[in-house]
């Protein structure tokens, strides 16, 4: 016999699948302690859970896949190959039709002009300090994207208005935003997007200058601190309006101290997850009526449960640079906040993962 965890571990399914296909009747449990309610699985039902878990992934609505399992073991498989050829019509139907529709938006987006967005082009000298300058990138670095498809997102944001320059790095699972002073640009917005390897030199020449001078003009960004400097192109492509994706509804708030939550969530137990066939873990946490917050054992459900990546996580601990950080929890299909207490400015957000199918 297997209990939900092992069964998970071997057939492909996370714990939550598993129970929603129980409650669903396609997958039951052989036995179901009378006394604990942990559900335990016969040996040949791990066969079934793996055929179980391929379908899921190839998004099969669920009535077919009450037929396909329920003719699987059968000696006429007439049946499961019509559905299984039924659904890839399906989904090859409407992969056509995602075709067009995106086509239509590419043309959408040719034929649009956003007046949002101005070009890194215009000439600009700021003068930034240089810890907060050095504090921002840090804050932000760890979130930048690596995926070659989304070239425009593999950068730091800079934008600066009034007396504020903000720093932004998102690949689309996480955002980090910092800010810091600005002065000596006449108020006027100015943005530009600097590619990771330029971002890294200009962190390392923020060691101890109090005062540094970054200048955008033509497409190019330089940084000077004191007798040394270092720049290059920006990147052409605009960045999202990432004023947008910070517009979150209030929820639960939970102060953490640092230290001791980051080695719970790294030594804590966690669920594998799948998706587009890249692996990861995830630590589920749950909010107590008084405020705590805590990773939740492997078997725990519920319906107020965040699902987030656990290394992204842990990085966004590692980049506040604080002892004590307020998480901010939504529904569970709501990004999680992580905030200094009483900075509004610097913080990160995680997507968080579905734990039911």
């Amino acid at each position: 016999m297997r209990s939900i965890g092992e069964m998970a571990r071997e057939s492909g399914l996370g714990v939550s699948a598993l129970r929603f296909y129980d409650r669903a009747g396609i997958l039951v449990p052989d036995r179901v302690d009378p006394v604990t309610g942990y559900r335990w699985y016969a040996p040949e039902q791990l066969g079934e859970a793996r055929v179980l878990a391929r379908l899921r992934r190839a998004g099969m609505p669920l009535a077919d896949v009450r037929l396909v399992l329920a003719g699987w073991t059968a000696a006429d498989t007439d049946l499961v190959r019509r559905l299984l050829e039924a659904h890839l019509r399906r989904l090859q139907e409407g992969l056509s039709a995602a075709r067009v529709e995106f086509s239509a938006l590419h043309d959408l987006l040719d034929d649009r002009e956003n007046p949002l967005m101005t070009s890194p082009r215009s000439a600009a000298r700021l003068s930034v300090s240089g810890p907060g300058l050095a504090a921002a990138l840090d804050a932000v670095r760890f979130a930048a994207g690596t995926d070659p498809d989304l070239p425009v997102l593999a950068g730091v944001h800079l934008d600066a208005e009034g007396d504020a320059l903000h720093a932004v790095a998102t690949d689309r699972y996480r955002m980090a935003v910092a800010r810091t002073a600005v002065g000596g640009h006449g108020g006027g917005r100015v943005r530009a997007t600097v590619p990771l390897p330029l971002v890294d030199a200009m962190r390392a020449l923020l060691d101890g200058e109090d005062e540094v001078s970054l200048a955008v003009d033509d497409g190019r960004v330089t940084l000077e601190a004191g007798d040394r400097q270092t720049g290059g192109r920006c990147m052409e492509q605009d960045f999202p309006d990432y004023r947008r994706l910070v517009r979150l509804p209030a929820g639960r708030r939970a102060e953490v101290d640092v230290p001791a939550f980051t080695e719970a969530v790294r030594t804590g137990p966690v669920r594998r997850h799948e998706d587009g066939g890249t692996k990861s873990e995830l630590t589920v946490l749950e909010v107590s009526e008084d405020g705590r917050v805590a990773p939740v054992p492997e078997g725990a459900d519920g319906p107020d449960l965040v699902a987030v990546n656990r290394a992204f996580l842990l990085d966004a601990l590692a980049a506040a640079a604080d002892d004590r950080l307020v998480l901010e929890f939504g529904a569970p299909t709501t990004p999680l906040a992580i905030r200094r207490p009483g900075d509004e400015h610097t913080f990160s957000l995680l997507m968080p993962v579905r734990l039911s199918d």
